[in-house]
């Protein structure tokens, strides 16, 4: 071998005239890939966004000295919007707190504008990414302007099917809830007159971004009851240190098949999964979606991994969806995380279809409900 040739994968210092500036699509795949990479090193990272410079887009060939001294061959720059918004990913921050490293990075930024006369019209900011829903959330880290561009239903070509998704969801739960109110009716009878309490469940939940909403459920267990027990054992699967239990059927599930708390009718209720079908008013309301993941109870996320997060982040939460359809109970937390993210890489309006036509059978066979 030649003395001279330099190994793949060195890292050669590069000046800022050479550092091209990536167009969106590419600087976007590389923000979703440092997101991966983070999730499992839990080195989170900083994303500068500079806005203003479709109003000055002559602009940006006098940004690119000051910003050299500021950048490592390691940082990326490329357009978060196309010819709008400036990204600059700061990555390996090393032993430096992420919310002390942004502020000063962000000052950095802003000297770097100043310097070059662009002081005004250009608006910075930074996120701290991944988003960690355990921690307090600032009003500067908001996820929601991130995961409008990186979350796998973002894409420019599925604006419309998206579009088509929410109609589906307002016409589907507005007309389920005409078709159904007879049944809906007999039931809150039921539940008002079997056992002292409210006929409604009201929780709260985390949807789409990790923001929280009121989760309805007709009233399966005694009023009052203590969560404790729930809690517990949610923790200890989302751990994965839950034991397994043995339903009716003498099947092994990640579930608790006796709870004291449920009610004789809750007991039915459960089974046939009826106890869901007051979750269409969150549908109607856009809180959630008929399809996708279920929505996690606030001291569930507070177990998640920062990879367990984007069933959050990414997805609007649903009635049904893949784990309800293919998974269920039979599943360990982590296949039920990856059957979400695998909805969100392969969605379409036909999985949606599809998912919604095999629910029928997965809610009267009760397999894995209780």
């Amino acid at each position: 071998m030649e003395k001279n040739l330099i190994p793949i994968g060195a890292n050669l210092p590069r000046p800022f005239k050479d550092k091209q500036i990536e167009p969106q699509q590419e600087f976007l795949q590389r923000i979703s890939h440092e997101c991966r990479r983070a999730e499992r090193s839990k080195q989170r990272f900083l994303l500068v966004l500079i806005d203003g410079f479709d109003l000055r887009p002559a602009d940006i060939e006098a940004f690119a000295a000051p910003i050299a001294t500021i950048t490592r061959e390691t940082d990326s720059v490329g357009w978060y919007h196309e010819e709008s918004t400036l990204g600059m990913l700061f990555i390996e921050l090393g032993d430096a707190e992420a919310e002390s490293a942004r502020d000063t990075v962000v000052k950095k930024v802003k000297d770097a504008t100043q310097k070059a006369g662009l002081g005004s019209g250009l608006a910075v900011s930074a996120y701290i990414l991944p988003h960690d829903l355990t921690k307090p959330i600032a009003p500067e880290d908001s996820p929601e302007r991130i995961y409008e561009y990186l979350d796998p239903l973002s894409s420019p070509g599925r604006k419309v099917s998206l579009q088509i998704k929410r109609g589906v969801d307002l016409v589907g739960s507005a007309l389920l809830l005409i078709a159904l109110s007879p049944l809906m009716a007999i039931i809150a009878l039921a539940v008002k007159f079997g056992s002292q309490g409210p006929v409604l469940f009201r929780q709260t939940r985390v949807g789409q971004r990790g923001k929280p909403f009121t989760f309805l459920k007709f009233r399966s267990m005694a009023a009052a009851s203590n969560p404790s027990l729930h809690e517990n054992y949610v923790k200890q699967f989302i751990r994965g240190t839950a034991a397994q239990n043995t339903n009716e059927k003498g099947e092994q599930v990640f579930k608790l098949t006796q709870d004291p708390r449920v009610t004789p009718l809750g007991k039915i209720l459960r089974k046939t999964s009826l106890d869901e079908l007051p979750q269409l008013w969150n549908v109607l309301r856009g809180e959630m979606s008929l399809v996708g993941p279920r929505p996690p109870i606030p001291y569930e996320v507070d177990c998640y991994d920062l990879w367990h997060q984007r069933r959050v982040l990414e997805l609007k939460p649903g009635v049904t969806g893949l784990w309800q359809v293919y998974g269920r109970s039979r599943t360990g937390f982590d296949d039920m995380v990856r059957l979400d993210l695998r909805y969100a890489r392969t969605w379409s309006l036909r999985l949606d279809a599809e998912i919604l036509l095999q629910t029928p059978k997965a809610v009267f066979g009760a397999g894995g409900a209780h």
